[in-house]
C-alpha cells in the first residue's frame, strides 16, 4: 500500500527525467537538517516533507507569537505559545505522513551542535543572527557537511551552498563575524511576509537539487532583490 501511495504522491516530479524513481529513492533517504522554524525555516519545511526528504530534523528553542504570523506560515493563531519545533513537526506529519520528523527543542550551542548536525546528510542554516550562522558553518566545515544558506532583510535575499564536494564555505565569503550592533535585523528593520516564502523555497530548491545531485551553486553567492527583480550571482 505505501509503493502505491508513494507512486500517487510523486508522480508530478518523478516523471521528471532528471528525477525518476531512483532520484526519489534518494529523496526518500535524505537526512535534512534544518536550523530555525521561523520565516526562512516554514518554506524550507514544507517543501521537502512534501517532497518526500525521509527524515527531516527541526531545531528550534523559540514559542510562536502573533507577530510570526504574517511569514511563518506553519502556523495559526490557537498555536501561539507553544513550541515552533514541535508544532512544526505536527504540521508536517499531517502533510506527509510517509516521512520521519525530529523536533529538537533546544537552542543550538557550541556544546550541542556537532551532536545534533552530526547524524544528518545536508543542514539548512534558516537562522536569524550571525553568531548561530557561524556556529553552523564552522560545525558543518568540521563533520564535513554540506551547508545550504539563506538570509532576508526587507525586499532582499541571499543563498549560498557552502562545503559541498570540497566548496568553499562561509568564512572564506565573510572571514569574521561582524557586530550584531553594526548590521540590521528584521525585528528593527523589518520584512515583506512572502520575501522569506521566496527565499525559502529557492533553498528548499537547492536542497533537493543536491539530494539529487544534480548542478547545484558552489562558490557562488546568489543576491535577490525582490522590488525590481535584481538577480546577482556573485563568485567567491
Amino acid at each position: 500500500m505505501s509503493i502505491i501511495k508513494e507512486f500517487l504522491r510523486y508522480n508530478r516530479q518523478t516523471i521528471l527525467p532528471e528525477i525518476g524513481d531512483e532520484g526519489q529513492e534518494k529523496i526518500k533517504n535524505a537526512k535534512v537538517l534544518v536550523i530555525g522554524a521561523g520565516g526562512l525555516g516554514c518554506p524550507v519545511l514544507q517543501y521537502l516533507s512534501t517532497a518526500g526528504v525521509g527524515t527531516i530534523g527541526v531545531v528550534d528553542f523559540d514559542t510562536i507569537e502573533i507577530h510570526n504570523l504574517h511569514r511563518q506560515i506553519l502556523y495559526t493563531e490557537d498555536q501561539v505559545g507553544f513550541s515552533k519545533a514541535s508544532t512544526a513537526k505536527k504540521v508536517l506529519m499531517k502533510l506527509n505522513p510517509l516521512i520521519n520528523v525530529i523536533a529538537f527543542e533546544e537552542k543550538l550551542t557550541v556544546e550541542n551542535a556537532s551532536l545534533l548536525i552530526q547524524g544528518f546528510d545536508i543542514i539548512v542554516d534558516g537562522s536569524d543572527n550571525f553568531k548561530t550562522r557561524y556556529l553552523v558553518n564552522d560545525t558543518c566545515v568540521d563533520l564535513s557537511k554540506t551547508l545550504v544558506y539563506g538570509s532576508i532583510l526587507k525586499f532582499e535575499g541571499q543563498i549560498a551552498v557552502f562545503n559541498h564536494n570540497g566548496g568553499k564555505n562561509l568564512r572564506d565569503l565573510f572571514p569574521e563575524m561582524p557586530d550584531p550592533k553594526d548590521v540590521p535585523n528584521c525585528n528593527l528593520n523589518g520584512v515583506l511576509g512572502t520575501l522569506p516564502g521566496i527565499i525559502g523555497n529557492m533553498m528548499a530548491h537547492e536542497t533537493l537539487k543536491l539530494i539529487l545531485e544534480l548542478p547545484a551553486l558552489k562558490n557562488e553567492l546568489l543576491l535577490f532583490d525582490t522590488l525590481n527583480w535584481n538577480f546577482k550571482k556573485l563568485t567567491f
